[in-house]
């Protein structure tokens, strides 16, 4: 064997391990991070009721479908199983209030801004 081949094989195996360690390392990342997205999600869906309590224009069916199809216009290859509502900027009137969305299709996540004016709520920003 030569010093070449034995050098490729160990760079190769040094590749090998900071992936797999880069993989570990993301997961737990994730499993530590998920009460405080869980709580950040909750957060969001009390605002939105608090929202909704105090202006009849927060109807998350309808946000959700304006998301999705903005979902669709700029991604017509891909499906999206998860949509969460992950903040509710509600200002005075209606034409200042934003709602946030992620969209993930098991791997991405890609966030969705709502605007809404007296027409109802339209996608600003996919991205």
């Amino acid at each position: 064997m030569s010093v070449l081949q034995i050098i490729l094989i160990v760079v190769g195996v040094v590749l090998v391990l900071l992936f797999v360690g880069g993989l570990v390392a993301s997961r737990r990342r994730a499993e530590k991070n998920a009460p405080a997205y869980a709580r950040h999600l909750a957060e969001a869906d009390h605002a939105l009721e608090q929202a909704r309590a105090a202006d009849r224009g927060w109807d998350r069916q309808v946000m959700e479908d304006v998301a999705r199809a903005a979902l669709a216009r700029q991604h017509p290859d891909r499906t999206f199983e998860n949509l969460n509502l992950v903040l509710v900027d509600d200002r005075p009137g209606v034409d200042q209030d934003r709602a946030h969305f992620e969209a993930s299709d098991g791997g991405e996540q890609i966030t969705v801004v709502l605007g809404r004016d007296e027409s109802g709520w339209a996608a600003e920003r996919v991205g």
